[in-house]
């Protein structure tokens, strides 16, 4: 009678850890996708069209945009203040991203001095979202695809250096502003300076160079000043270090910033200290035509 005993108090236990085990496997499959989605694939082909309206801009900037583009949910709220503040330039812009408490990662605040940027990101969100996607999961792969096409428009004479940028040449094409200080913005078509030109067309007034912003010395927390790419290496240097957000580490990896603090978006609300005064219709043309700005509006 012990051992029957026992035996079934043995088959009773094994049956309710098996209950167990069975009702926690879902769970445990059910929270897998969240945290362990498989990365996505581009092809060439695709990574080349998503780069194309990128691939010419100045290699600073490029890489502020590539690593901005890996936070997409965070891009249309910084394109909202960085049109409200857009008449702050210089230490005041400065001052007042640090005043007011901005909850986005530092590589998105990076391009709040470039308001028709963050518009251009936040205007297609598809386009945005598949571009950080592919600079997590297919670096290097995005890093190629930058380079074929700088190659075709360099071929076919449109990218070329003047009194803005300076091309570099192989085995890699580097595009560097001649002032560092100033950073161009360049205007252009990707369906005209990525194939051949017809015969008798102007290769000169295909990229236009016109608008830019002026990055000092008051925005070297962001990186400006010590931000380049090793197309080598396949790598995006941000501060002089190696940037090294990936698809697997992206929800831990914390890039340095000395100098920005981090606010946590759960934290209090946003502080405002400023008049918000949204870009005029004139001044957005203005930087999608690539023609200098003048600011129209005077502020308290």
């Amino acid at each position: 009678m012990r051992n029957l005993a026992l035996a079934r108090k043995i088959y009773s236990t094994s049956i309710a850890f098996l209950l167990t085990i069975t009702l926690l496997i879902p769970a445990a499959f059910a929270q897998a996708p969240a945290d362990q989605a498989p990365p996505p694939s581009f092809s060439p082909e695709q990574l080349d069209k998503l780069v194309s309206r990128i691939a010419l801009y100045p290699d600073p900037l490029l890489a502020q945009v590539l690593t901005a583009s890996t936070f997409p949910d965070q891009i249309p709220d910084a394109a909202r203040w960085a049109d409200e503040h857009h008449y702050l330039t210089g230490e005041e812009l400065s001052k007042a991203i640090n005043d007011d408490q901005l909850p986005w990662d530092p590589s998105v605040q990076a391009l709040l001095p470039f308001p028709s940027v963050l518009e251009t990101m936040a205007s297609d969100m598809n386009w945005t979202n598949d571009l950080g996607n592919a600079v997590l999961a297919q670096n290097p792969d995005v890093m190629d695809a930058v380079q074929r096409m700088r190659q075709k428009a360099r071929d076919f004479g449109y990218l070329r250096s003047n009194g803005q940028i300076v091309v570099s040449g192989g085995p890699y094409i580097g595009i560097e502003p001649v002032d560092p200080a100033f950073i161009v913005v360049p205007t252009y078509d990707p369906f005209i300076v990525f194939v051949a030109p017809r015969p008798g067309f102007f290769v000169g007034g295909a990229i236009g160079f016109g608008f830019g912003i002026r990055i000092g010395a008051w925005f070297r927390p962001w990186g400006w000043g010590a931000t380049r790419i090793g197309w080598g290496e396949h790598a995006v240097f941000i501060n002089n270090v190696r940037w090294g957000r990936t698809w697997v580490n992206r929800r831990v990896y914390v890039h340095p910033y000395p100098g920005v603090h981090r606010y946590a978006a759960a934290g209090p609300a946003r502080v405002e200290h400023h008049e918000l005064i949204q870009r005029s219709a004139k001044e957005r043309e203005a930087a999608r035509a690539g023609h200098a700005h003048e600011e129209e509006h005077h502020h308290r």
